[in-house]
């Protein structure tokens, strides 16, 4: 079936179509073009729309999406400890302790905690720290220590980092390596595969991944060696031991005064981590303002102001004109971005 086009009747001539991969906030300011000089009669011509919002790049719009969410959630948070903080201090000055409203607060922590990957846009990592980078678990392995490993003739480990040969790698082990050539060597094995390695200050080393991927990995673990430093023959599992969250609200109490006792100062550290990190958030969407006000072009008032109102009228106009032009200028804009953007005024 063909369809025929219909003649214009505007009086104007036919404009080039826009093009399929522009933006389309762009293409449907330039459909509004025509509106624009008709609203201006006789008027002297408009200033010439200037981009604006659209200017932010992308990884900018990133880092302040990605600190809005982690203040939300951490503002949740902290709301949390604090009303719960202040449920248990009243509990003990009273001693009244079976009516649930402490268990039934430490459920709500738990589940919004349980949650902090997803609410947090992946952004905080079990310790609170901060990153626009996926969030990494850290986790150390029982006799992945330097003591263990600079000693002993040579050796060549394999470590199975997921299944199938390609979660293999192999790391050499000689005498006279230094602590900080054992540490690159595992960092340079391993790091194709996504993980990192560094050493803490007891000697042992401290192995991070994408927080997604620790799950799998956890189970997977797995090393064969020489019979000198880990045994020869097949893989053997290997015991990884993820790093300490900063609030573990699962393992709070409140089924007598010892145990609220215990909990209230659990929270009050809770609390602190928190706050500390909402702080250094915060720091960090300030200067992510401050970039995008050096980075964003002034934009004219006046044509701004003419764009609205065009858009305001084709908006109370029925039709599918109407309805292409305000789906065209919505698409891609979402309540996260909407509320990132107003945040920096």
């Amino acid at each position: 079936m063909e369809i025929a086009q219909r003649p214009s009747t505007t009086g104007h001539a036919a404009r080039p179509t826009a093009n399929p991969g522009a933006n389309p906030a762009e293409s449907a300011l330039a459909d509004a073009g025509p509106a624009l000089e008709q609203s201006a009669g006789t008027n002297a011509a408009p200033a010439p729309l200037r981009r604006g919002l659209s200017n932010i790049d992308a990884p900018l719009q990133n880092d302040v999406s990605g600190a809005q969410q982690a203040i939300d959630f951490l503002e949740q948070s902290a709301a949390q400890l604090r009303a719960l903080k202040s449920d248990i201090a009243a509990k003990l000055a009273t001693r009244q302790m079976r009516d649930g409203q402490i268990e039934q607060r430490v459920r709500q922590l738990t589940d919004t905690w349980r949650s902090r990957p997803q609410a947090s846009g992946g952004t905080l990592d079990a310790q609170l720290n901060y990153s626009n980078e996926p969030a990494v678990q850290r986790f150390s392995v029982r006799g992945m220590t330097l003591a263990n490993l600079r000693n002993g003739a040579r050796e060549t480990l394999a470590i199975a980092l997921g299944g199938g040969t390609n979660g293999l790698r192999s790391v050499h082990l000689a005498p006279g390596l230094s602590d900080a050539e054992i540490v690159a060597r595992f960092d340079q094995a391993l790091a194709p595969a996504g993980v990192r390695v560094s050493v803490n200050k007891d000697g042992e080393l401290v192995f991070s991944a994408p927080e997604s991927a620790w799950p799998a990995l956890r189970e997977s673990l797995a090393v064969q060696g020489g019979g000198i430093r880990f045994p020869a023959g097949q893989l053997n599992r290997l015991k990884a031991e993820a790093e300490t969250p900063v609030v573990m609200p699962e393992n709070w109490g409140a089924s007598d005064i010892e145990a609220m006792r215990a909990t209230l100062q659990q929270v009050t550290q809770a609390l602190a981590h928190v706050e500390a990190a909402l702080s250094k958030v915060r720091q960090e969407l300030a200067m992510a303002a401050q970039r995008a006000k050096i980075d964003l072009p002034e934009i004219e008032v006046a044509g701004m102001g003419q764009m609205a109102e065009v858009f305001a009228n084709v908006a109370n106009e029925p039709g599918y004109g109407a309805l292409v032009s305000l789906t065209s200028a919505l698409v891609g804009i979402n309540r996260d971005r909407v509320v990132s953007l107003l945040r920096l005024s």
